[in-house]
């Protein structure tokens, strides 16, 4: 029908259809019903339609907050792998971390510094100190593989290095010595023929001085003034030997041991720490080249660098200090000077004279 509602003339209805279907650019186009639904909708609303079935994630909101928190905790995972001692030390686990491996070599720089402010106690003697991850007595002294050496068969050198240990545990370890008893276990295993050597170990223990100081080969107290707190002393060290003089095999030591005392009046629970290094060098020589007994050595030198057993101190005892003697006589204006500190050789920590200024520890 058309305007007015008069019909179309049948040729022009048929034109029609035929330009339709031939797709003619003048050909009307009419959306279907749907198409004039989402024509209209579009129209409505704002921004691109939804498709059918199509899941909208929601938008993600930024968390500015959980990226500073990785960032954070990718640090700290490095402070821990990088220096692991240090952040034990902050959280005061130190103390109880695992036990160090024997000292092969000579380290290349002192222990990282414990962070505990908690002093030690009767029950934690070696709390706050490198003390605390080192090894028991002797059993952090392992003694290096014996092989043939010099005038001894590598069966020979064994039983030299375990002689080694026992003077060891004789002169610096053993408790009736600790408590000022002389160290008679530990000169018998001394050459007796070694003429100057006798006459030092003589006039030391008879009249102790500067010269004939007992502390320079053994460690003792004075069972009047202290008392170790239990039975642990704490060691760390090496013992290396080498063809020396002769022939001989000799053997070096260097330990640093560390003891923790309190007063000896009943009732005294405050822990000081007397840390003692020395490096003792033995000859253990061919009986058909040295006047020697069977089962000695002789003495080729011996240093001690001792940290609070008393400064220009010739009693033949070692005298630590707690903190009200601290507190009156000061820290000292002397070198600064770390007891634990493994890194250089003990000449040149005393000198090679032996006469070293007394310094001022900075740990205990």
């Amino acid at each position: 029908m058309g305007k007015g509602g008069e019909s179309i003339p049948d040729e022009e209805w048929e034109r029609f259809l035929r330009d339709a279907e031939a797709g003619s650019p003048g050909a009307p186009e009419e959306p279907s019903a749907r198409a004039r639904m989402v024509t209209q909708r579009l129209r409505e609303e704002p921004g691109p339609p939804e498709g059918w079935r199509a899941h909208r994630p929601a938008r993600p909101r930024r968390r500015k907050g959980w990226y500073a928190a990785g960032l954070l905790a990718v640090i700290c995972l490095l402070v821990v792998v990088l220096i692991p001692g240090r952040v034990a030390g902050w959280f005061g686990v130190g103390d109880g971390g695992s036990p160090l491996a024997a000292e092969s070599e000579r380290p290349d720089e002192p222990p990282v510094r414990e962070m505990s402010v908690r002093p030690p106690t009767p029950e934690e003697p070696f709390r706050g100190s490198p003390a605390a991850r080192w090894g028991d007595g002797t059993s952090a002294l392992p003694l290096p593989a014996a092989r043939a050496t010099g005038w001894m068969s590598k069966e020979q050198v064994a039983q030299a290095l375990d002689r080694t240990r026992d003077f060891l545990a004789a002169s610096s370890l053993d408790p009736g010595v600790l408590r000022g008893e002389r160290p008679v276990k530990a000169i018998a295993l001394i050459n007796p023929h070694q003429r100057d050597v006798q006459d030092y170990l003589a006039a030391a223990f008879r009249t102790p001085s500067r010269e004939n100081d007992p502390l320079l080969l053994f460690s003792r107290f004075a069972e009047d003034d202290v008392r170790l707190v239990g039975d642990v002393v704490r060691t760390r060290g090496r013992i290396t030997y080498r063809e020396g003089e002769r022939g001989a095999v000799e053997v070096t030591t260097d330990v640093t041991y560390v003891y923790p005392v309190v007063r000896a009046a009943s009732g005294s629970d405050e822990v000081a720490r007397t840390i003692v290094r020395r490096e003792v060098v033995m000859s253990w020589d061919d009986p058909e080249k040295i006047v020697i007994e069977p089962g000695t050595f002789s003495l080729v030198s011996y240093k001690a660098d001792t940290t609070n057993g008393g400064c220009n101190n010739h009693t033949g005892y070692l005298t630590p200090e707690f903190t009200a003697e601290r507190a009156v006589k000061g820290s000292g204006d002397g070198p600064e000077v770390d007891p634990y500190d493994r890194s250089t050789s003990l000449d040149a920590r005393v000198g090679e004279s032996g006469d070293a200024e007394c310094g001022r520890a900075t740990r205990s």
